[in-house]
């Protein structure tokens, strides 16, 4: 995975992303984490990139699992059940595989909702827009998968109640997560800042990302870890 800031696109839609996650961070609200976005290869192949894009998350973005979330102003709501990686220490460029591993405290599920409200096409403009981000959902965090282990992990994904998607390869559409966590480290630190103990990264839908619509429940169950939920509805409660 290389590193893609020698990319103007790039390059102008981080400055403007960053300084409006300063803005917000000065204003009160606290660093969460990172996220990833269109690290799949057909997605990459489209925008002509060639690593994942990365955005940011403050505490603002956090949704309780089992939650309602209004869908009222949204133009194509999203959600996309992840693998959210939790760093136990620091990560500074450079690191290699083994560092990026030690660094790891676990893993555990998430599910991102964003909104499409403009067309997926403009790297500058996605990246300026904080990749569509609109919240998280986070399960808990297994401290026995500490290093990023994903052997084992079975990810199933229910809609109304139905089975909708599964997958035994949690990391086919994503690639492999410690590539991005470091890439996520690069990336920050080729902006001045840095990925640290703490923090959560969201590392990319584990299943094509699901279209959602008022009235509908999404559960996202990563066995043997635990599961994460949330409904949807067209007004607030």
């Amino acid at each position: 995975m290389q590193l893609t800031i020698d990319d103007p696109r790039i390059l102008r839609g981080m400055e403007v992303q960053l300084a409006r996650w300063r803005e917000r961070i000065n204003a009160g609200e606290q660093p969460l984490g990172w996220k990833v976005g269109f690290g799949a290869p057909a997605a990459m192949q489209k925008l002509d990139i060639r690593a994942p894009l990365v955005g940011f998350l403050t505490d603002r973005a956090l949704v309780a699992t089992g939650a309602t979330v209004s869908l009222a102003g949204w133009v194509k709501p999203v959600a996309e059940p992840e693998i959210a990686v939790h760093m136990g220490r620091n990560l500074s460029a450079g690191a290699d595989r083994d560092t990026v591993k030690a660094a790891i405290a676990g893993v555990g599920p998430a599910i991102e909702l964003a909104d499409v409200d403009r067309p997926p096409q403009d790297v500058e403009q996605i990246l300026a827009g904080n990749i569509y981000q609109r919240g998280v959902i986070l399960g808990p965090c297994d401290a026995s998968r500490a290093g990023g282990v994903v052997a084992g992990l079975h990810g199933d994904i229910a809609r109304n109640g139905s089975a909708f998607a599964q997958t035994s390869d949690p990391q086919a559409l994503t690639g492999d997560l410690i590539h991005i966590v470091r890439h996520v480290a690069e990336t920050l630190a080729a902006f001045g800042q840095t990925l640290r103990a703490g923090q959560i990264i969201i590392t990319g839908s584990i299943v094509p990302p699901l279209w959602v619509e008022a009235g509908e429940e999404i559960v996202f169950k990563l066995d043997p870890i635990g599961s994460v939920s949330v409904r949807f509805a067209a007004t607030n409660a």
